[in-house]
């Protein structure tokens, strides 16, 4: 989620809050692009494109429309039905089954069917099951262990699928978003601001970012960014610019302290300007934390203690992130990528 400019109210951004285009609208020749997320709604494009999470409706997730017919007649799903998880684990795995049988016969039917340069296949699936099943991945006694090994062995076998279709001067690129770990806690970073009186909401109004009142130094948006309360830049902004270097030296040694049962919640804390830059820099949070291992960060206001721990048992990790790049034919397209780059050493290098 993030915010509308120069408010506190929330939005979920979609593929219309882009402001960059795609890289299939640089190619010139004609892609193929299946569940990328956030690239809903679809609009018109040198190919085909179907639309990820989160897309809402069908007949917008689909460019061109005429082939929705027959993604209906293979019984496509846009993603696996998650709140299925909260009250049956066995009827959202049966879902996410038919998810990834539909994916599949997708992308060997537009692979066979389409002529294209580029092609492009994402599987979300695996989320979903590691949030909610990383303990049967670790644990070989658990009930759903052989299932979930069982779900990445099928995506192996796609991708070696797709590697013994390539020619000699294609390119294969395969990568992830993050990683994952065991989940220990989830804690609640908003609740932690607000007990150190950094956080303040209007009395006698919901608790919401959107009931901010002044007072309020820095609050949080999922996943883990701490924004300041500037005064030129919110509706109930109380810091200066020129407090700004005093309030996140305070907030950084209040996380470098966070601990426990005498662990580091806060792995690391980075300033903007360590991770982001360009034209839309002033938009970006003032301060990004990463958790420690097994650590959880959420923004929820409405958190009424530090800790918790819901119904997930695995969590997002930055550093276990992979970019693969194999047959590199036209090294110009990817300049010095090696063949194996780790996400945390492309953070320090930059």
């Amino acid at each position: 989620m993030d915010l509308f400019d120069h408010s506190y109210k929330m939005k979920f951004p979609n593929f219309n809050d882009l402001k960059a285009p795609p890289f299939w609208d640089l190619w010139e020749g004609k892609s193929v692009i299946i569940n990328v997320p956030s690239t809903y709604p679809v609009r018109e494009m040198n190919g085909v494109h179907i639309s990820g999470f989160v897309s809402i409706d069908f007949e917008k997730s689909v460019h061109p429309k005429s082939l929705i017919r027959q993604l209906r007649d293979l019984d496509y799903r846009l993603d696996v039905d998650s709140q299925k998880a909260h009250s049956a684990m066995d009827m959202f795995l049966k879902d996410l089954d038919k998810t990834l049988d539909a994916r599949i016969e997708t992308y060997r039917y537009l692979w066979k069917t389409h002529d294209w340069q580029t092609f492009m296949l994402v599987f979300t699936g695996t989320d979903r099951l590691m949030h909610f099943l990383w303990s049967a991945y670790e644990d070989e006694s658990h009930q759903y262990h052989d299932l979930f090994l069982g779900h990445f062995r099928r995506i192996d076998q796609v991708i070696g699928e797709v590697a013994t279709r390539l020619r000699d001067d294609d390119l294969l690129v395969m990568l992830s978003d993050h990683g994952f770990e065991r989940l220990d806690y989830d804690v609640y970073i908003s609740y932690l601001l607000a007990q150190e009186g950094f956080l303040h909401f209007k009395q006698g109004e919901e608790i919401s970012l959107d009931n901010i009142c002044y007072g309020t130094k820095a609050f949080v948006l999922d996943p883990a960014r701490i924004y300041l309360n500037l005064k030129e830049k919110f509706p109930c902004g109380t810091v200066d610019q020129s407090d700004s270097e005093n309030i996140l030296c305070q907030l950084e040694n209040l996380f470098c302290s966070l601990e426990i049962d005498s662990r580091k919640v806060i792995r690391d804390i980075y300033r903007k300007e360590q991770l982001f830059s360009g034209p839309y820099l002033e938009n970006a949070p003032d301060l990004v934390l990463v958790g420690g291992k097994g650590f959880n960060l959420k923004a929820s206001v409405k958190a009424n203690q530090l800790t918790d721990k819901a119904i997930f048992t695995g969590k997002h990790t930055q550093d276990s992130a992979f970019l693969v790049v194999k047959g590199l034919a036209d090294k110009s397209i990817v300049p010095e990528i090696p063949a194996v780059w780790n996400i945390k050493e492309l953070v320090e290098k930059s």
